[in-house]
């Protein structure tokens, strides 16, 4: 039988993402109204280990819903990943009254949260990562305020780049997932996007596209190249060479991380971080709040973990047909 909720702890792991404040607010809130007290745990599992352990009610998330980041902060940790961290981490809820716990984060941060629920922790996960590369879910929370951010700033660039007819290389961000990259490709009106997931790593057909492009009397050339295949800085001056093309890198870098939420990261994050306590408090554990074709639903960690995403194959093809 299940331990009755009392306590509730919220943590944000990993890379931080716009929206996770949001989600946060959401969860004191939600859970305060219902009765609960919460916990705030700082700097994510590294301050479960550290005992850095706060006290949160309604008042203390008060102006945190505008702001980028995340105001408990968060940290990598690789002490978690052992077996002793992960039973010491579960001590430490024990030790503090925590019966449950929302994890905000990747999906590095649910594999923590499928052992603090093997070892008696409740624990439920949110999706928190400006990549989208979680496969159980359409929607996590940062993406759309990252790529946002991106394509503002590519514009920028753009405008440059045609002043100076030159051809410039955009990395965005993502790890290994090429979303940012392809939503940043379609709505910058790129030229060329280069995704982990499908590129082919042969130079010469971006050379061939860039000098057909300056023949029918194009003055720029975009390339959006995501961070999993990178090197941009080096590509550019490769293509330079090949074409005799001023060619420019640009590193978007962190900046696509901070920045206002957007409302839909604001609204949909505030919907999880409320969800997440529903879901605690009517005894569920080993699930992560997902939004799925138009609903907000959950999913085993288990089986979301197991699962893998692949890039929309209509948007994929979409891509090559508008960047002419």
């Amino acid at each position: 039988m299940k331990k009755e909720i009392k306590t509730i702890g919220v943590l944000t792991s990993g890379g931080d993402a716009p929206g996770m404040n949001a989600a946060v607010r959401a969860v004191v809130r939600t859970a305060v109204t219902a009765g609960y007290k919460v916990k705030g745990i700082q700097k994510g599992y590294a301050g479960l280990l550290d005992e850095e352990i706060i006290d949160l009610g309604a008042g203390s998330v008060c102006d945190i819903l505008n702001k980028g980041g995340t105001f408990l902060y968060t940290a990598r940790c690789e002490e978690f990943r052992t077996e002793e961290g992960q039973k010491k981490g579960a001590d430490i809820c024990r030790k503090h009254g925590i019966d449950g716990i929302v994890v905000i984060g990747g999906d590095g941060s649910f594999r923590g949260a499928q052992r603090l629920a093997a070892l008696g922790i409740n624990t439920i996960g949110v999706p928190g990562t400006i990549d989208l590369d979680i496969a159980c879910t359409d929607y996590t929370i940062g993406f759309d305020t990252a790529v946002n951010t991106a394509m503002e700033a590519i514009d920028k660039v753009r405008d440059t780049s045609t002043s100076h007819e030159r051809c410039s290389v955009i990395e965005v961000m993502g790890r290994n997932a090429g979303y940012i990259a392809l939503w940043c490709g379609i709505a910058n009106g790129a030229e060329d996007i280069l995704l982990p997931e499908t590129y082919h790593y042969d130079e010469q057909l971006i050379v061939d596209h860039i000098i057909k492009s300056r023949m029918i009397g194009k003055t720029h050339h975009i390339i959006i190249n995501a961070e999993g295949i990178g090197h941009s800085t080096s590509m550019a001056r490769r293509i330079q060479a090949a074409t005799g093309i001023e060619t420019r890198a640009t590193i978007l870098g962190h900046l696509q991380r901070g920045g206002n939420p957007t409302a839909k990261d604001r609204v949909y994050a505030s919907i999880m971080g409320a969800y997440a306590v529903e879901a605690l408090t009517s005894g569920k554990t080993n699930r992560v709040i997902a939004y799925k074709h138009g609903e907000f639903i959950d999913f085993d960690i288990d089986e979301a973990l197991a699962m893998k995403k692949e890039l929309d194959p209509f948007q994929l093809s979409l891509s090559h047909i508008l960047a002419r």
